[in-house]
C-alpha cells in the first residue's frame, strides 16, 4: 500500500471511535480522511441523528479542510464501522464536484483498502448534471 493511503487510513481510524453522544445522536460510525492539494490531512466522522441534521464523515472532513483555508482535494478515504473502506455517497460526491467543478474528475477515492483498489471521482461520476 502506498504511504499516502496508509497515512490517510491511519488518520481516519484514529478518530473513528463510534459512540453514542446522546439518545438521539451517534458519532464516529464512519470516519474519513481527506488529503488536500497541499498534502495536509483533514479528518471527520459521521454524525447520525434521529432527524436529518446529521453529516457524513467525508463532508465533515471537507468542512474541516474548508475551515482551515483549503479547498482542493487529492485523495479521499472513508472507513466503515467494520473497518473496510467504501466510496463516498452521492451527496458527498456532489459536494466534491461543486467544490472543484473544473477538475473534480482527478480526485482519488479509495474503494477497497485491503485490495488497494482506487478509482477517481471521474470514474464514479463521469458526467456531472450541471
Amino acid at each position: 500500500m502506498q504511504k499516502e493511503w496508509k497515512d490517510l487510513y491511519d488518520a481516519a481510524k484514529k478518530v473513528q471511535n463510534g459512540r453514542e453522544v446522546s439518545e438521539r445522536i451517534y458519532a464516529g460510525g464512519v470516519a474519513a480522511a481527506i488529503e488536500s492539494k497541499s498534502g495536509r490531512i483533514y479528518v471527520g466522522v459521521s454524525v447520525d441523528t434521529s432527524c436529518t441534521l446529521g453529516i457524513c464523515a467525508e463532508r465533515n472532513a471537507m468542512f474541516n479542510m474548508l475551515t482551515n483555508g483549503e479547498s482542493e482535494i487529492r485523495r479521499v478515504i472513508a472507513i466503515m464501522p467494520d473497518g473496510k473502506t467504501a466510496a463516498p455517497c452521492g451527496a458527498c460526491r456532489e459536494f466534491m464536484t461543486q467544490l472543484m467543478p473544473g477538475h473534480y474528475q482527478n480526485i482519488e477515492i479509495m474503494l477497497d483498502y485491503e485490495k488497494g483498489k482506487v478509482a477517481t471521482l471521474g470514474d464514479l461520476t463521469p458526467e456531472w448534471w450541471i
